[in-house]
């Protein structure tokens, strides 16, 4: 273990807020100034071999593996797109974390302010991957090309994916409550640089209405394709982006319409695929629609001993012996389940074997937990790194109630004795799953006896012994309908850890509550809200208000300054 692993993890949170220089910092919305001299013409770019495949590749290779915010390996949460899905569940309750780099939108404090590295981190890298698809876009508008063609389409259908994650990040009020609330400035193509510095917050409405815009050309674009690769833009990804956005902007009729096309050519997971302890949630299935994927020669992977990965945080099978690598599997800092909803899981539901028993931890001795953890896991050597590395590297046995293994590491034995290995895992962006719960929700909100047919086909798919109205927790005094509330529990079983947690609670208005009797969520940090919470709003970085008039930003949150009196579920 190189001893700059040490000095990572024991960096007070403070020394990360810092004031950001302005000067050398390009942001998505401030426009890079082509020098005036330069004879490179735009037909001259296009017309050089593979340029405009190149161009096409950079809109998904550049949002996995690679260090966007940093050229540097010193922020082990840059990892693409995928630290933002957990960024987004770790500020709600379905996760309990401690001390890992993601406590920064755990524990909130001062990091959300304007000048800080954590309020500056998406908008640099929304923006730069925005700014990719613009230059596809640009180069490719009016081309009879049909290669050509089907580029525009997966950059219209990016922009849309980037956009509607920023809508949801920023906005302070649900789509429905008011769509006079405030998102982010759009910057599009054909936006002039005069035009940047004075490019105002797109109202909700506005900005889905932009988004829908360009999932509108993207579907025309890409129409009549097919994509065997889960990892590039197809017409798939088109149709679940349209249901999202008509899921968000209540129009039930076009989300259920668009859910059910984006499942067309795709099967649920089942359990088998579910559970694997080799494959899974590492390696596409049938369900997945769109997914990224780690590779051995990306910059997170070889740099930083890996640390710098999704896998670090996600992938606890590490051998603390050969490895001694990952956030999650050596350092001590997993993310847990929330124990509350391992709990509402009953025994009969498979996803359930994916966290780890909390009753293991009342267990007498280490030979009962090692004979209990038997199961989760392919042989003894790591039921006793699930023990070891609980306890940090300190040799204590620790704790294990709510350890995940969804996300196996990859790699078989091999990668679990090289984190190198381990951590080239596929993460899923989308899925079928996903897709029928819109489509249950949206047929629900129609009719509601519909949408109980349909949730009952999916929940017993899970859970043959499932009963509609086990699960109808309001969370607070926020009371949606009972089939809304089983929806919703649905959701956050089935897609737990793949980034809509935040996005849900704010989309039904609903609580977040992690204090609770018998809570693992981290003392001092144990908060109810009533509503969502104000920290689920992202501030806006100075550095984009400094040189865009028009932009205002999010107020600063405060974190509660105590635990929140305990809520009886």
């Amino acid at each position: 273990m190189k001893t700059r692993h040490s000095s990572y993890r024991g960096t007070a949170l403070s020394a990360l807020a810092v004031a950001i220089p302005l000067v050398g910092i390009t942001t998505g919305c401030i426009d890079e100034i082509e020098p005036q001299n330069s004879t490179i013409t735009e037909a001259q770019v296009m017309s050089a071999p593979g340029a405009y495949d190149r161009m096409v590749g950079a809109l998904t290779s550049e949002i996995a593996g690679q260090f966007t915010y940093s050229p540097s390996s010193q922020y082990p949460f840059d990892f693409g797109l995928t630290s933002f899905m957990l960024a987004r569940d770790v500020m709600g309750h379905d996760i309990a974390t401690k001390g890992d780099w993601f406590s920064y939108w755990y524990k909130v404090g001062g990091y959300y302010r304007v000048t800080s590295i954590i309020t500056q981190y998406p908008w640099t890298c929304y923006y730069g991957w925005i700014k990719n698809c613009n230059t596809v876009i640009s180069n490719g508008k009016g081309s009879d090309d049909e290669n050509v063609r089907i580029g525009l389409g997966k950059a219209y259908a990016m922009r849309a994916l980037f956009y509607s994650d920023l809508a949801q990040m920023y906005a302070r009020e649900t789509y429905a409550l008011n769509k006079e609330s405030l998102t982010v400035p759009i910057v599009t193509d054909e936006l002039s640089p005069d035009a940047l510095a004075s490019n105002p917050n797109a109202t909700s409405e506005a900005m889905w209405a932009f988004i829908l815009e360009d999932l509108d050309k993207a579907e025309e674009l890409l129409a009549g394709t097919s994509s065997s690769d889960v990892y590039s833009p197809s017409l798939s990804l088109a149709y679940g982006l349209k249901a999202r956005a008509y899921l968000i902007t209540e129009q039930w009729d076009k989300a259920e319409e668009y859910a059910k096309k984006a499942q067309e050519g795709h099967s649920l997971m089942g359990e088998d695929e579910w559970t694997s302890h080799t494959t899974g949630f590492n390696t596409p299935t049938d369900s997945w629609i769109f997914a990224v994927k780690f590779n051995s020669d990306d910059p997170n992977i070889i740099e930083n001993d890996g640390d710098s990965s999704w896998g670090s945080q996600m992938c606890i099978e590490i051998d603390p012996e050969e490895s001694q690598c990952g956030y999650a599997a050596n350092y001590g800092q997993p993310h847990l389940i929330d124990r509350h909803l391992y709990e509402t899981i009953p025994a009969t539901d498979f996803r359930k074997n994916v966290f780890v028993d909390f009753a293991i931890d009342d267990l007498p001795d280490n030979e009962a937990k090692l004979e209990a953890l038997a199961p989760y896991v392919d042989s003894p050597d790591y039921a006793k790194w699930l023990l070891y590395f609980t306890g940090g590297k300190s040799n204590n046995w620790g704790k294990v109630g709510g350890l995940e293994l969804k996300f196996r590491t990859a790699g078989g034995a091999a990668g679990r004795k090289n984190q190198k290995q381990g951590f080239c895992v596929s993460v899923p962006l989308m899925r079928a799953e996903e897709m029928k719960l819109i489509e249950i929700e949206a047929a629900g909100r129609q009719e509601e006896s519909r949408g109980i047919a349909l949730l009952t086909e999916f929940a017993t798919s899970r859970d043959a012994n499932w009963t509609y109205g086990s699960h109808n927790e309001p969370y607070g005094n926020l009371a949606t309908s009972a089939f809304v509330n089983e929806v919703w529990w649905q959701r956050r079983v089935e897609l737990w850890g793949e980034g809509f947690a935040t996005n849900d609670i704010k989309r039904l208005n609903k609580s977040v509550i992690r204090s609770y009797p018998n809570t693992n969520h981290t003392e001092g940090y144990r908060w109810n809200t009533d509503g969502p919470a104000p920290w689920m709003s992202l501030t806006i970085c100075q550095t984009e208000t400094n040189y865009n008039s028009a932009c205002v930003s999010n107020p600063v949150p405060s974190a509660p300054t105590q635990d929140s009196q305990e809520f009886v579920f």
